[in-house]
């Protein structure tokens, strides 16, 4: 210690008594700030995580589905009933995915059509200070 801290707390014994409780204060302000980011942090890595398994997890579901049903008809005979019924089952059920994305998409395309003929309108008869109309998320 040097000689003016010597001196000061001779003078004064509650001087550093009142230091400390200002320095642990101000390290507590700085802690709570820390916590309050790194919970922010933790909780976008946490979300991140469980949409990551979740995603995993289904696509390791329909990989074993589809893959155990390709092995399964390879391992029937070719005119063998239940062969014939995998093989058609799974030619429509394609067909019908394909379907519904089609329409999916289609009514995507609509939304996007209907916003566009409506801009137009919005803006000649929306005053000159009027913020612009949002898009939908579906229209993304």
């Amino acid at each position: 210690m040097s000689k003016a801290q010597e001196a000061t707390l001779q003078l004064d014994p509650l001087a550093s008594l009142s230091d400390a409780i200002g320095s642990a204060a101000g390290s507590l302000n700085h802690a709570a700030a820390n916590a309050s980011a790194s919970a922010k942090a933790v909780a976008l890595k946490v979300q991140a995580t469980a949409r990551s398994g979740a995603y995993h997890a289904a696509y390791g579901v329909a990989f074993g589905v589809v893959f155990s049903g390709a092995f399964l008809v390879e391992l029937l005979p070719e005119n063998n009933v239940l062969r014939r019924g995998v093989e058609d089952g799974a030619e429509k059920g394609l067909d019908a995915a394909i379907a519904k994305a089609a329409a999916r998409n289609a009514r995507r395309r609509t939304l996007i059509e209907a916003e566009e003929d409506l801009a137009p309108e919005e803006e000649a008869t929306a005053p000159a200070t009027a913020k612009p109309a949002k898009r939908s998320r579906a229209a993304k």
